[in-house]
Order: C-alpha cells, then sequence, then structure tokens
C-alpha cells in the first residue's frame, strides 16, 4: 500500500508558502519519512504566485519531483486557485481560504469533482485572534491535521529552529505559533 501524499501549497509571493514547505519538509525529515519539496515561484518574490510541491512517504521512496495530480492542495489567493487547477482529481482535498473572493469562487472545484472541497478561515484567525504574521503556522497547522504523517512535537522542534532567536527575543512568539498550529489542525478536523 503506498501512503505518499503529493501536496500542493499556492499563494501570492510573501505569504509564507515556502516557509511552510520548507518546515513541513525538514520535520517530516526528521521523522524519518521520505520527503521531497520543489519551490516554484516567478521572479518576484511579492506580488507573484508562489507554488510549494511537496511529497511525503512513511516508507514507499519518491520516484519523481513532480507530479500531475495532488492528494492535498491549499488554494491561498485567487490567482492560486487559477493557478492549481490542472492538479486536481477526484481524490484531492481541495483547502482554501474563505477570504478569496467571488471571482476566484466560481474557479474552486466542484464538490464532485474533489474527495473533498474545505474552507477554512486562517486570514480571518490570523487577522483577529492571532496576528497577521502566523497566517502560515495556520496553514501548517491544516496541512499537519490533514496529511497525519508528521508529529505535532517534530513540527513544534521545526518552529524551534527556524525562529530560535526570535522565541528567545520574545517567549509570546512561541505561544503565538503554537497556538497558530493548534488551530490550523482545528480547522481541517
Amino acid at each position: 500500500m503506498n501512503d505518499l501524499k503529493r501536496i500542493m501549497l499556492a499563494g501570492e509571493g510573501g505569504q509564507g508558502v515556502q516557509s511552510v514547505a520548507m518546515i513541513l519538509s525538514e520535520a517530516s525529515y526528521k521523522a524519518g519519512k521520505q520527503v521531497m519539496y520543489i519551490p516554484n515561484f516567478g521572479v518576484e518574490q511579492r506580488g507573484g504566485v508562489s507554488v510549494a510541491f511537496m511529497q511525503i512517504s512513511s516508507k514507499d521512496p519518491i520516484g519523481s519531483p513532480k507530479f500531475d495530480d495532488a492528494d492535498i492542495i491549499v488554494a491561498l489567493s485567487d490567482r492560486a486557485v487559477s493557478r492549481v487547477k490542472m492538479f486536481v482529481n477526484p481524490g484531492t482535498i481541495y483547502v482554501y481560504d474563505s477570504a478569496i473572493s467571488d471571482e476566484a469562487r466560481k474557479e474552486l472545484p466542484a464538490k464532485d469533482e474533489v474527495a473533498e472541497l474545505v474552507e477554512i478561515s486562517a486570514h480571518e484567525i490570523a487577522n483577529t485572534e492571532l496576528h497577521v504574521r502566523v497566517f502560515n503556522v495556520i496553514i501548517m497547522g491544516a496541512v499537519l491535521g490533514l496529511t497525519d504523517m508528521v508529529p505535532e512535537e517534530d513540527i513544534k522542534a521545526a518552529l524551534e529552529k527556524k525562529f530560535a532567536k526570535k522565541f528567545e527575543a520574545d517567549p509570546s512568539l512561541r505561544d503565538m505559533n503554537y497556538t497558530a498550529l493548534r488551530k490550523g489542525m482545528e480547522l481541517v478536523k
């Protein structure tokens, strides 16, 4: 039985798509998983669509860095919805943020075209309950909750490594990031 998960994260440059994928990849590797991550973004780091291709497997080797069908797609912006269309299949769990426009909603796959269509309110939670800067950690929690392949402790260890100096300077940032991670996991359960 193949346990490979093909994950695509897509959003605007600056939304933290690549950071989420890098941290998830590192945590997956540290947890003993097979993992592959390929960033894909234009020359603009802010203002362009950024896509992260990730694959995680508990035991099976990953044969190719590219894939045509995603098991999980997370679209975080209007343009991201358009960009990931070709990777949707009937087995895809498609997650999108509630902040997308009505026009972008028209481009979402129909419920019968995917295994699951999940709307989450990550932007709203980040902006009203926590802080805009932990939006990407909420997304990380959502992916973690959907894959259930990497222990939460390994993700926390990867966050500690990535943000060690910031957490040391302001310990409340650690709590906020951990809360954001849990909220993201709760959004998809």
